[in-house]
């Protein structure tokens, strides 16, 4: 909108407690081209160590940084009474020399970090000479892309303050937890000479009844709890896509939420609401008859060949057709369990674009009915329900992967064949389902009604 460059940053400094994996670099990148962000750049901040060593080396010249090796607790006393730690008061030469052993391994892994000088007087005690490097035990804790190449680790306020003064980062948008990362860097550009971005903070986003903890999920995935970070059960992308959100729906609801300071509640409803809006224009209809249970029409007078629409509003997209041809008057169905719950005995119903007939007899296994007649005036003069159906002897097993992981068994019908990975479709009067795989078994995960 305003012709400027939006860089790809992989902030993956900490191999110890937020530990990166190789996959997840392209997750990220998958994710990001599904959504339709093109980056000008990319940025790997475990590959920019030697800048983050020689700003460290830079900002301790100039006397406004320190190597502590105070115990933290010992450290948290003095900096909540304001007072300087001993370190504190060290001469640029003595911290150079300190640096060098937390780069050469004379200090080992929490018994050294560098600290930027703020005001011991700040209101708040945590923006009071932040750290900026710790040591990380290479063979404890190697890093997914660099191994144990490095020792010394910059922390986010360090790496990302640097990397946004070089990268010529004008706007910073994030949440609103950093709005003291924000002080923070403010005392360090100006250390440095730098001006600060400018900075949008945003509430944090919840989503009511799923988890956003990336935490959680690793923790769900790893345990097996989650078969994957595409579990229809999480909020994940991955499992967004997989399910048939599309990314425009995702794109108008962050518009719709915007940056505001306030926290940001959304539901599902929310989400499928936006996506409905999408995809019902574009989605084909078919036949999907869940937990089939088959019902035999008696006395049908004739043969029908049935031409239905792909869609509704769009007959140049061409028809589904089928034919019903009864022997010695008798003829069978699939139907869904879910209208089987619905017959009784001198109901009469309304097969979707076919005709009607009256119920006879519901059996556990069979349910038996009578041709009754073509019209669906008729049907609407009797208040005759609607439902679905697929000729028994047709279609294709399908499996439907619902949003709670339980799955739904069935058959659809024959047209669905010729569906292809990725497509969304509308199982009508079941609803959208996006199409997994096609081979001798279709299958679908659930997006929404």
């Amino acid at each position: 909108m305003y012709n400027g460059f939006f860089y790809l940053r992989f902030e993956d400094t900490d191999p110890r407690l937020k530990k990166s994996a190789l996959p997840f670099y392209d997750y990220i990148r998958e994710d990001l081209s599904w959504l339709g962000c093109k980056w000008d750049a990319e940025f790997i901040q475990s590959d920019r160590l030697p800048i983050y060593y020689e700003y460290a080396e830079k900002i301790l010249k100039n006397g406004n940084a320190y190597v502590c090796t105070c115990k933290r607790e010992e450290f948290r006393r003095k900096v909540t009474a304001k007072k300087p730690c001993p370190c504190r008061n060290l001469t640029p030469e003595e911290n150079l020399t300190r640096w060098k052993h937390m780069l050469d391994g004379t200090y080992g892994e929490g018994k050294a970090v560098m600290r930027i000088k703020t005001d011991l007087n700040h209101p708040n005690p945590a923006v009071r000479d932040w750290p900026a490097f710790r040591i990380i035990n290479p063979k404890r804790n190697p890093h997914a892309r660099v191994g144990g190449k490095y020792r010394v680790w910059p922390l986010y306020n360090f790496a990302c303050g640097v990397d946004d003064h070089l990268m010529g980062v004008t706007h910073i948008i994030r949440g609103k937890e950093h709005l003291t990362n924000q002080k923070r860097q403010e005392f360090m550009y100006r250390h440095f000479g730098w001006k600060y971005p400018d900075a949008i903070h945003y509430g944090r986003l919840k989503m009511i009844g799923a988890s956003l903890s990336k935490s959680k999920i690793v923790e769900g995935v790893r345990s097996g709890y989650f078969q994957g970070w595409d579990d229809p059960r999480l909020a994940t992308f991955a499992a967004l896509r997989r399910r048939g959100i599309t990314p425009e729906a995702i794109r108008r609801m962050i518009i719709e939420v915007g940056p505001k300071t306030v926290d940001a509640t959304i539901s599902w409803d929310n989400v499928y609401a936006l996506n409905r809006k999408i995809v019902d224009p574009v989605a084909n209809r078919y036949f999907f008859v869940r937990e089939p249970r088959k019902l035999t029409v008696r006395d049908v007078p004739q043969a029908f060949t049935v031409s239905i629409p792909l869609h509704p509003d769009h007959p140049e997209r061409g028809f589904r057709r089928f034919e019903i041809r009864p022997e010695k008057g008798e003829t069978s169905f699939w139907v869904s369990i879910d209208d089987v719950k619905a017959l009784r005995t001198g109901r009469k119903i309304r097969f979707m674009e076919l005709f009607n007939f009256e119920v006879v007899k519901v059996g556990k296994r069979l349910i038996e009915a009578v041709f009754h007649s073509k019209s669906y005036e008729e049907a609407k003069k009797f208040g005759a329900p609607l439902i679905h159906w697929i000729p028994v002897g047709t279609g294709i097993p399908c499996e439907v992967v619902m949003p709670d992981a339980s799955k739904a068994s069935g058959v659809a019908e024959d047209a669905c064949k010729r569906l292809h990975l990725g497509d969304i479709v509308q199982f009508e009067r079941f609803g959208f389902v996006r199409v997994d795989s096609v081979d001798e078994k279709l299958n679908a995960y659930f997006a929404h009604r």
